[in-house]
């Protein structure tokens, strides 16, 4: 070993617990494990098993042999699958081993070593390697080291993929916490938080939002009469409904049960909102009513009562916004209720 124990250790140390990333784990890695086994490249492998290739990661060169990083070659051709099927983990003569491998040729590999790198589901990451292209006698402590540090890369790796796991559940829990289970819609805690985005943006925009209450009439009825399956399937109906009927930059989402919201942009000049929220009154409408193909029943659904109110500019809170909403529905309830007597 061309580097005493001590320092050794502490140079393993300090990167051990400096490493913040795999990059900053491997680099110092190689430049011991360079050190350790005297051999010319010294370099990390990761196979890429859909695309049947293995890729060079980080690699340290020295001398005439030169193995470069980003290198991609057949898996199938390599010398680390050889070895893994064959169980030999070190070679002074590659050619003679495996002299089938053109990958190995090209590279003029001569002495090589490898270790395998596993995820914690036995799947193989890749190989940490060693190799010269000239016969090179390899210690016992050069091979050791070889494992070891392929120990090492593995933990982090494993420990690299949980973490990444556990992100990416996170993140989905974290999406799944801001829909609507059954319609896929915006539940009302992504509802609040869009609304005041919405009246901020507007407010330096000097446009308007418009808030939409729609309860459906009669779907205790539809729930009573059919069950619940179709009554679920007509809500994801409705939903669908408003979400492809709405345009792009407005918002449909699904507060609970038969009530929905839409929260709607508007114009830089919209004056007096009536006019506007009448409009909307009239789009949301068409877009419910009319014939529900739900499979096993066929819905002729009358309609909806749909409450709309204009967010004013002097900074209107989202749950103000939504009671003003819900309240202006009853008053379009009542009437619908009134237009039928």
């Amino acid at each position: 070993m061309s580097v005493d124990s001590d320092k050794f250790v502490g140079l393993l140390s300090a990167t051990l617990v400096e490493a913040e990333n795999i990059e900053q784990l491997v680099r110092p890695l190689l430049v011991l494990l360079q050190r350790v086994t005297q051999l010319h490249s010294v370099y990390l492998t990761q196979v890429h098993h859909d695309a049947a290739q293995q890729e060079i990661l980080f690699s340290l060169n020295s001398q005439t042999m030169e193995i470069p990083e980003g290198l991609s070659v057949p898996w199938e051709d390599t010398l680390c699958r050889r070895a893994l099927e064959q169980g030999q983990a070190f070679t002074d003569d590659a050619s003679q081993c495996w002299g089938d491998s053109e990958a190995a040729r090209a590279l003029g590999i001569c002495t090589y070593v490898s270790t395998p790198i596993y995820y914690e589901d036995g799947i193989l990451f890749g190989t940490l390697c060693a190799a010269s292209d000239e016969v090179c006698q390899l210690s016992a402590e050069g091979q050791g080291t070889v494992s070891l540090f392929g120990a090492l890369i593995q933990q982090y790796v494993q420990r690299e993929k949980l973490i990444e796991e556990l992100r990416q559940t996170n993140l989905l829990l974290q999406a799944q916490s801001y829909r609507d289970p059954l319609t896929d819609l915006p539940n009302r805690r992504l509802i609040l938080m869009e609304l005041k985005r919405l009246v901020a943006l507007a407010q330096r925009e000097e446009r308007s939002v418009y808030v939409a209450f729609i309860d459906l009439d009669g779907f205790k009825q539809i729930n009573d009469q059919y069950g619940h399956e179709i009554g679920d399937a007509f809500l994801v109906r409705v939903g669908l409904r408003l979400a492809k009927g709405i345009r792009s930059h407005d918002l449909v989402g699904r507060l609970g049960g038969d009530e929905f919201v839409v929260v709607a942009m508007g114009g830089p000049q919209d004056g007096d909102p009536h006019p506007h929220m009448a409009q909307l009154h009239d789009r949301l409408a068409d877009l419910i009513k009319g014939q529900f193909d739900l499979g096993t029943v066929r819905l002729d659904y009358p309609g909806a009562s749909i409450g709309i109110v204009h967010a004013d500019m002097d900074g209107c809170e989202p749950e103000d916004l939504l009671r003003r909403a819900d309240a202006a529905m009853y008053l379009d309830k009542h009437a619908r209720k009134a237009a039928r007597s």
